[in-house]
Formats: C-alpha cells, sequence, structure tokens
C-alpha cells in the first residue's frame, strides 16, 4: 500500500503541475479537463472492483477507484478557482457526455464475440471480457447520479466558500467542500449500486474515509497550483515556457 501511495503522489504531483503550468501559460481550462475526463473514465472501470486498503494496523474495504476519484475534486476546485463555476459546471458536463460515450463504446466490445483463437475458448473468453467490462446498468446509473450530483454540488460550495472567505484562506474551501461533497458521492453510489445486495455501511464508510484522506492530503497540490499559476513557485524558467507554448502554437 505505502508503494501505490507513493505513486499516487507522484502521478498527482506531475498532474497538477502540468494542469497549471498550461493555465500559467495559455489562460485556459484546456488540459485541466482533458485530465478530469482521465481521471473520471478509469474511476468508472474502477468503481466495479472491491479492494482492501491497509495502512500498518489500519484497514479497510473500498472501491479501487477511491484512490483516483478524489482528485477530480480537486481539478474542479482548480478550475473554479481559477476561471469560476461557469466553467467548472461546462467541464463537469463535457466528461459527462464522454462517459455515455465511453459506456456506448464497452457496449459495442461486450456484444462482438471474441476471435476463435483469443484466450483459446470463445465462451471463456467473452466471460472474461464481460467480468471485466461488464459493469451492471445498476453500477453505471449509480456512478452517473452519484457524478452529476456531487461534482457539481462541489462547484456550488467552493465557489461559495470562496466568497465568504474573500478569496482568503484556499485550504478552508478546498476542505471543506471537498468533505461533504465526497461523502455525499459515496453514499449515493454504494446504496444505489449495491444496495440490497450485501451489508453496504462498511463499503460507504471505508469509501468515505479513503476518499477523505486523499481528498484532504491534495490541499497542499492546491497550493501548488495556486503558486505555479500566480508565478510564485518557479519550476521552469520562462525560457523553457515560451519554448513549450511557440512548439503547441506552432
Amino acid at each position: 500500500m505505502w508503494l501505490v501511495l507513493i505513486v499516487w503522489i507522484i502521478v498527482i504531483f506531475v498532474a497538477t503541475v502540468l494542469i497549471s503550468q498550461y493555465i500559467k501559460i495559455y489562460q485556459r481550462e484546456d488540459v485541466a479537463t482533458a485530465f478530469y475526463v482521465l481521471f473520471i473514465t478509469m474511476s468508472q472501470i474502477l468503481a466495479a472492483k472491491i479492494g482492501d486498503f491497509s495502512i500498518g494496523d489500519f484497514e479497510i474495504t473500498a472501491p479501487v477507484a477511491v484512490l483516483i476519484f478524489p482528485f477530480t475534486f480537486q481539478i474542479t476546485d482548480m478550475v473554479n478557482e481559477n476561471f469560476g463555476r461557469k466553467r467548472t459546471h461546462r467541464m463537469i458536463l463535457i466528461a459527462f457526455f464522454t462517459q455515455i460515450v465511453m459506456t456506448i463504446f464497452i457496449w459495442f466490445s461486450i456484444e462482438i464475440p471474441p476471435a476463435v483463437f483469443w484466450g483459446g475458448d470463445p465462451a471463456t473468453a467473452q466471460q472474461f471480457w464481460l467480468n471485466f467490462f461488464g459493469s451492471t446498468v445498476r453500477i453505471t446509473a449509480a456512478s452517473w447520479i452519484a457524478f452529476l450530483i456531487t461534482e457539481n454540488l462541489d462547484a456550488v460550495l467552493f465557489a461559495k466558500f470562496k466568497q465568504l472567505t474573500k478569496g482568503k484562506n484556499l485550504w478552508l474551501r478546498n476542505v471543506f467542500s471537498d468533505i461533504p461533497t465526497l461523502a455525499l458521492d459515496s453514499l449515493i453510489f454504494v446504496s444505489i449500486a449495491f444496495g440490497g445486495l450485501f451489508d453496504i455501511w462498511p463499503v460507504i464508510w471505508g469509501q468515505i474515509l479513503t476518499k477523505w484522506f486523499f481528498g484532504v492530503i491534495d490541499t497542499p497540490f492546491m497550493y501548488l497550483s495556486r503558486g505555479i499559476i500566480s508565478g510564485k513557485v518557479k519550476l521552469f524558467g520562462d525560457l523553457f515556457n515560451k519554448t513549450i507554448k511557440s512548439k503547441i502554437e506552432n
């Protein structure tokens, strides 16, 4: 688990730097939207796997997607911080439509029979693919409902806290917009996806605690993002930024 945590920190660091550097140079949220769609997509795929997470003696049960999903809230906060609520809602809507298309493509892959040579037995190969990608309609519906409600609510709360604090105390709006929405997301998703199949409360609490953990420790990355965009943190020189900008534009 420690290795997973280290890799998670590296991935979030790199993603935060790339998104922030792009925002600083172009004053647009294009790359943020791209990473947002990527993380939402992977969360959708990994949501069906329930894993055991343990750090020392502390062990909880939760969907594997909890490793990725909290970062989507950081991206909405980054876009909200720099471009406002309307653009954040637009990004969420774009991501939602991509998930509909992704689900259709996965359905295509399930409906098309596998070739005879793939896995030896076509029936076994088809069952493997179905087990891997064939999330039920119930799980997909749960994911979409939770996504639309909580991501948009997070955008509203973040904007409200920013207004109330007059743009100060970034950590306050980051944490207190994420904490309730991450908990609500777990409650909605697990209840709809797995309610009646087994005792869902251990999974709900496991998911909430894991999301809170990853949701809170992403706060330093928000400050890193603000530092890069404002120019107070310079990981790359001006020459590097100009070179990258010219390469992209050409």
